[in-house]
């Protein structure tokens, strides 16, 4: 099972093929946002990997991203725990002002995972 770290948090390990998003929340117990419930479409997942980044993204999450000219981040919602990783959990709930964190994200990917080397 992957082993999960948060930058300032105790590292949990996860179930594989859990959604980072999920594991970050639930099993670092970590406050990271999700606006629009880890569609792809808000990037308030955002996170930056120390360690462990993978090779891959979906193509929802390369497009977001390029759209909102971000770079060496990515979306919690589109990555999948299937090696041991460590992030910086930028966006969080403590703080923002937001009355939650967003809708809970679904078990899978959504939309649908379309993968895609993330520098091709």
């Amino acid at each position: 099972m992957p082993i999960i770290t948060v930058e300032g948090f105790s590292p949990a390990e996860v179930p594989a093929d859990r959604r980072l998003v999920l594991a970050i929340e639930e099993d670092v117990v970590v406050d990271i946002l999700h606006a629009c419930g880890g569609n792809a479409r808000c990037t308030t997942c955002r996170v930056e990997f120390l360690a462990g980044e993978p090779e891959t993204m979906t193509v929802a999450e390369k497009e977001r991203l390029a759209q909102r000219g971000l770079s060496g981040v990515r979306l919690s919602c589109q990555i999948l725990c299937d090696h041991d990783m460590t992030v910086r959990a930028i966006s969080r709930l403590g703080g923002s002002g937001r009355p939650d964190s967003g809708p809970k994200p679904a078990t899978t990917i959504t939309p649908p995972a379309v993968w895609t080397r993330k520098d091709a």
